[in-house]
């Protein structure tokens, strides 16, 4: 037999090929190509109770009966839900509490006396003599609720009512890469999924034409890079999906003008065909899996991403609201109002970065010039947000990957500045049935520790996963032996920021 490639012609049908490809496999007998999601499934019952089943599954899926909903269909949670969706606002490069959320009055009493640090974690950008530092901003309490903000916080202010402030979280890491993969994903050492991974992984999407886990980073990505947004060890069907900040969002999203819709649809069955063929030899391979699956959902976005990613048609009012056209909001703006228009489209969880808030001198500048930045776009999200409907059941999370200390960077007390800090940091949620207009925990009187409703960041993820409706005990996924999930092993959901 001659098993040399045979050309196909551009415009014969799948027919012709598949006659092509017949008369060179005539000894081929295909074994059946085991569904993903229900081998997944059965790795959940555990080990005797699944190999039963899965000798049950071969026979159906050899009569053609596999299920064939998508990875990513809509799913139930494990209890009722609060929210149904998460917009994640990551400040990479630690904000710092003592300058934003959490004013430290003793802070004016000491500042410039020699700091001492015994028995802590150290940062490789502490060196020579310290010195407490006071914030250089003036704070003031916002809301009915008294909320304790930065006075540079003008617009985030007025929605301050709609916020819960938590300051008792804690992480392991004082280094940027570590303490981002902690956050995002559980394990400061990376390779494990991405919380949208694992929201995704048990809720699925509400829009098949979307992905379930959009990313929206800076041009330079974060420390750690794209495994912030990492499937890990899930299927890649849960990977998230970076959208590019300048330019169009995604690339390549209109075919060339000679190519139509139906050809491009011919295009993707010849290719799904020869894909199979190959899977079909490879059942264990979910990552052809996904990639066949992933050509079809870019093609459906075809017709979803443009009206999605068009900002044109909202009117000047809400353009105006978000900053968009003034320099220091348009970027993250634009973020903000993507964010708000794919919630609308169902999407599951939005991750939006912007960075960096890691300043070790001249935080006066840095941290004024970066809340300038945000400080319009995100009010205008939650305030958009609630005027549509959609903050009830739409879960914002405020946060970095850690605070900073009450003393002074690297230079020696002339342009002040704040080192890496662990064991304190401010994070705020609003919508989703969080505890809002109250402030849970307490740092110490330097801001230097929790010291009230203190908590690992496990049970911060554990209470986001509560809110969602999903268990964090019951969301896992058997892996090296073992069934995972994103809290490590185990956590405690804070109850107090739960309305």
């Amino acid at each position: 037999m001659d098993h040399r490639p045979q050309s196909i012609a551009p415009d014969n049908t799948i027919e012709d090929f598949e006659v092509a490809m017949n008369r060179r496999q005539t000894n081929h007998h295909p074994a059946p190509v085991i569904d993903s999601s229900r081998r997944t499934f059965l790795y959940g019952l555990g080990a005797s109770l699944g190999s039963v089943a899965l000798t049950a599954m071969l026979a159906d899926d050899a009569k053609g009966t596999a299920n064939d909903d998508g990875p990513l269909a809509p799913k139930p949670g494990h209890f009722p839900a609060k929210a149904k969706h998460c917009i994640f606002l990551m400040m990479e490069g630690g904000p710092s509490h003592i300058d934003t959320f959490d004013p430290k009055p003793m802070l004016e009493k000491m500042h410039l006396k020699e700091f001492t640090r015994e028995g802590e974690q150290k940062s490789a950008m502490e060196s020579g003599k310290r010195y407490y530092v006071k914030s250089p901003f003036k704070f003031r309490k916002a809301g009915e609720s008294g909320a304790d903000m930065s006075d540079n916080w003008h617009h985030l202010a007025g929605v301050a009512d709609e916020l819960c402030f938590f300051r008792g979280c804690q992480v392991d890491s004082v280094n940027h890469p570590t303490a981002m993969y902690q956050m995002n994903c559980g394990n400061r050492f990376g390779g494990d999924p991405a919380i949208g991974s694992w929201v995704t992984y048990g809720l699925g999407s509400e829009n098949q034409d979307l992905p379930g886990f959009l990313v929206f980073p800076e041009i330079s990505y974060p420390q750690g890079g794209a495994a912030n947004w990492s499937n890990g060890y899930l299927p890649a069907y849960f990977q998230g999906t970076p959208l590019r900040p300048k330019g169009s969002p995604i690339l390549d999203l209109q075919p060339p003008a000679d190519v139509t819709a139906g050809r491009q649809r011919m295009n993707l069955d010849l290719l799904a065909k020869l894909n199979q063929r190959h899977a079909v030899d490879r059942p264990d391979q979910e990552e052809l899996a996904a990639r066949m699956a992933s050509y079809e959902l870019a093609f459906r976005m075809q017709t979803q991403v443009p009206d999605a990613i068009d900002l044109s048609g909202e009117d000047a009012k809400t353009l105006q609201l978000y900053g968009i056209g003034e320099e220091e909001t348009d970027s993250f703006g634009r973020k903000c109002l993507l964010a708000r228009k794919m919630i609308e489209k169902g999407v599951r969880f939005i991750q939006l970065y912007n960075g960096t808030w890691d300043s070790h001198d001249y935080i006066e500048r840095a941290h004024g010039n970066l809340i300038r930045g945000v400080d319009k776009p995100i009010a205008a999200l939650i305030q958009d947000l609630k005027r549509c409907g959609l903050l009830e059941n739409t879960l914002v999370v405020w946060c970095g990957e850690f605070g900073r200390t009450p003393d002074n960077g690297i230079r020696g007390g002339v342009a002040y500045g704040r080192d890496h800090n662990p064991n304190a940091m401010t994070i705020w949620t609003a919508g989703g049935g969080c505890n809002a207009g109250h402030t849970i925990g307490a740092t110490d009187e330097m801001g230097m520790t929790a010291v009230e409703e203190v908590h690992h960041v496990r049970d911060f993820h554990v209470t986001l996963l509560r809110l969602l409706g999903l268990d964090d005990n019951k969301l896992t996924f058997y892996h090296a032996g073992r069934f995972k999930q994103l809290s490590q092993f185990g956590g405690q959901v804070i109850e107090k920021l739960i309305a």
